[in-house]
């Protein structure tokens, strides 16, 4: 008997809902990306962010439902991102799916975010199974996570400041690439040459899978600076090339130092930096060189994608996790923490 779960995620400026079935099989991924929108002003705006979510939950659900040809009699349980992440954001998502699970007498299940994006790299590998080590890259997170089960995880890592996603985005606004930058480095750094400038790599002494971005964002926004004082040309395809190389040599030294130290076999990318394509040739190559099997999802996966609250949601369901319709949005929520 399979277990089909509808899944909705909401927690930042994607509006999106999937059906998929026994945690593996996605009968349909609807997204709604309000990117061209939140343009116009440099960064994602909550409040828009919010009103837009409310204009759409309710058709990404039934478009959804619609694409997987599935009825509510089909759907075992709802899934739904309840943080962290932008709080009316989240709220409007938590909102739409304890009304969906009241209204049809099914149990609702929480999804934490950075778990969600850590499942979808089930959906295409079914011979990826738990532990392993996962390197998680956004826009808001960068983490290392031991994943000891499905719904068990230990981080071994996190960053300090700045995530690399959020790195991605200041750098691509100072070389005047606009938003979202990480597409728009990873891009234009392949005309670049990745050794023209040395930017540092930062490493923590007193906690060795730690990240910090900032000193890299400065050093990058010093050296631009420092051309326009000297009224010297900027080579800006060399330094998204030199910028973008110092963030994966960081976060793939890192994951594959961790992964070693933990005894794993297998290590795995996920976030919306995980697209990158240079972070991804740089990781499978030095995997490779390490004897680690390396994953990590498409990039429709990578993205925030309701799929992969479906697959999170489905391994907490088969655990017995349920919550009630007092569930609130938690916007700082912790990995493995349930409130």
């Amino acid at each position: 008997m399979s277990t089909t779960i509808l899944s909705i995620e909401s927690s930042c400026d994607e509006t999106a809902a999937a059906i998929v079935v026994d945690g593996r099989e996605v009968k349909s991924n609807i997204i709604y990306s309000q990117i061209e929108l939140h343009k116009l002003y440099g960064g994602v705006v909550p409040e828009i962010a919010s009103r837009k979510h409310v204009e759409k939950v309710n058709q990404v659900i039934r478009a959804a439902i619609e694409e997987a040809h599935v009825t509510w009699d089909d759907i075992n349980a709802v899934a739904v991102t309840y943080g962290p992440g932008l709080v009316g954001a989240l709220l409007v998502g938590v909102s739409a799916a304890k009304a969906v699970a009241y209204a049809k007498k099914k149990p609702l299940v929480g999804v934490h975010h950075i778990e969600g994006h850590i499942a979808a790299n089930y959906i295409e590998h079914p011979d990826l199974e738990p532990p392993f080590m996962c390197m998680v890259a956004s826009g808001g997170h960068s983490h290392l996570v031991y994943v000891k089960d499905y719904t068990t995880f230990e981080i071994v890592g996190r960053t300090r400041d700045d995530a690399a996603g959020e790195a991605f985005d200041k750098v691509a606004r100072a070389i005047g690439l606009g938003y979202p930058g990480g597409s728009k480095i990873d891009k234009l750094a392949k005309e670049g040459n990745k050794e023209a400038i040395h930017f540092p790599r930062a490493f923590m002494e007193d906690a060795p899978y730690d990240f910090s971005f900032s000193g890299l964002k400065s050093a990058v926004l010093n050296y631009l600076n420092g051309c326009e004082m000297k009224h010297q040309e900027i080579n800006r395809a060399d330094v998204a090339a030199s910028f973008q190389q110092a963030v994966v040599d960081v976060l793939t030294d890192n994951s594959v130092r961790a992964a070693k130290a933990y005894g794993c076999k297998k290590l795995a990318l996920a976030g919306g930096v995980a697209s990158n394509s240079s972070l991804r040739e740089n990781m499978q190559r030095v995997a490779s060189e390490q004897g680690l099997q390396f994953y990590y999802p498409s990039p429709i996966f990578c993205t925030d994608n309701a799929a992969m609250i479906g697959v999170a949601g489905y391994h907490n369901y088969m655990a017995g996790i349920r919550d009630g319709l007092d569930l609130n949005a938690i916007p700082n929520l912790k990995i493995g923490e349930r409130r």
